[in-house]
């Protein structure tokens, strides 16, 4: 498995909640100022720092809000690649599961021909042997998406 889209879900959402508690700081950061009685010089270039740090807060806010949404998207296309390497290993496991039931079905009448003594032997579909000596990759491996089997 090549990313745990439960655990990135939770991550964005993380991400969106400090977005919402940072925005929320600098709405504070505003507010604070604003009931403060204050004037004078000192007190309008404490508005601009202010005001210049709430607006960086905001910005932070937003970056917070692009990565979840970045990390959203990532993790539907790691959902897609899981299903499509899913779907590929199921079909390639049903592939070889009967190829090797209808080889071992020749060998079985091959043996049961030389028992008898008929000699009549005969070989399985050349699709059935590549299928019948599939080494897989482990389950989910993204090697499945390179996979090429007859059939599949």
């Amino acid at each position: 498995m090549y990313g745990d889209t439960d655990v990135m879900r939770r991550r964005a959402d993380a991400l969106r909640e400090q977005a919402v508690d940072i925005r929320a700081t600098a709405d504070q950061l505003v507010a604070h100022l604003e009931a403060i009685g204050w004037s004078g010089r000192a007190a309008d270039s404490m508005r601009i720092r202010v005001t210049e740090r709430a607006t960086h807060l905001r910005e932070a806010a937003a970056q917070h809000e692009t990565a979840a949404e970045a990390l959203d998207k990532h993790l539907l296309e790691v959902e897609t690649v899981t299903d499509e390497i899913t779907e590929i290993e199921r079909r390639a496991t049903d592939l070889v599961a009967e190829a090797r039931t209808r080889v071992a079905r020749v060998e079985k009448l091959n043996a049961d021909a030389a028992e008898e003594g008929t000699g009549v032997r005969t070989e399985p579909e050349p699709d059935d042997v590549v299928l019948a000596a599939f080494d897989p990759p482990p389950s989910g491996h993204r090697d499945w998406l390179a996979v090429e089997l007859p059939g599949l």
